[in-house]
């Protein structure tokens, strides 16, 4: 008597690497076997342990970099100063404004709109009267930021020769612009700071907007150079400190 047909149930792992499997991935039975994570974990990690290690020389200067000849990889150490090098070339090569512009209302298209098509531009408003302190304050804070930053031009006019019958109370005003357009605005410094707005802050206006790279170089001898002032600062102040603590002994001493 012949049997009919039965189909058999068979239990198959399709994430074997059998001679069953291939036959049936080649007849679309089962799915194809997905690709193992292994090359890609390890592409990864690769990656991290690159990126930490130029993470180490990130926003070091020439002469730090010449200090880790004897830690680093040497064509490593190389290739990351020749970055170095680019990167204050291009800086030097990009400085053309240095300065602070004193422009008048005929000219602000040309030189404020148009020119921020080709970089970042800031124009600073301030008081007519000259009776404002805030923005005296950041009058020498503005040229100072001119000179360090050459490839951003810096403006500065009188806020109602920019705008007819603008009111002292809003100087100084900071705009910000990019790509013919104004980007944002500063009215008044208590947006920052108020009176105790500084150059870093400003610094973090730019890095804010855009103008300035987070890792730009000149940002990090800046806080160097800050945090040199604040050691000297505080050592003078326990050196003062303890001298007037000795005279202040030595007169209740002979009080005593």
């Amino acid at each position: 008597m012949n049997m009919p047909d039965m189909p058999i149930n068979v239990q198959v792992d399709p994430n074997e690497d059998t001679e069953w499997n291939d036959i049936l991935r080649k007849h679309g039975v089962i799915p194809e076997k997905p690709p193992s994570p292994t090359p890609m974990i390890e592409e990864a990690l690769e990656q991290a342990r690159h990126l930490a290690q130029e993470n180490r020389l990130e926003g070091k200067d020439l002469d730090e970099l010449d200090e880790l000849e004897d830690e680093e990889d040497e064509a490593f150490l190389d290739s990351y100063r020749q970055k170095r090098l680019g990167e204050l070339q291009t800086i030097q090569t990009s400085s053309v404004y240095n300065q602070v512009y004193q422009i008048q209302k005929p000219e602000y298209s040309k030189e404020v709109t148009e020119e921020s098509t080709k970089t970042t531009v800031l124009v600073l408003l301030t008081s007519s009267a000259g009776t404002n302190q805030a923005s005296a304050l950041m009058i020498p804070i503005w040229r100072e930021l001119a000179k360090k930053w050459g490839d951003i031009k810096f403006c500065q006019m009188q806020g109602d020769l920019c705008i007819e019958g603008y009111p002292d109370r809003n100087t100084p005003t900071i705009l910000i612009y990019k790509e013919g357009e104004i980007r944002r605005q500063i009215v008044t410094l208590q947006e920052l700071k108020g009176m105790d707005t500084s150059l870093q802050d400003l610094e973090e206006l730019l890095v804010g907007v855009g103008a300035v790279k987070l890792g730009d170089v000149r940002l990090r001898k800046k806080d160097e150079e800050e945090g040199e002032e604040r050691r000297k600062a505080m050592w003078q102040g326990e050196r003062n400190g303890g001298a007037k603590k000795g005279t202040d002994d030595g007169e209740d001493s002979d009080w005593e």
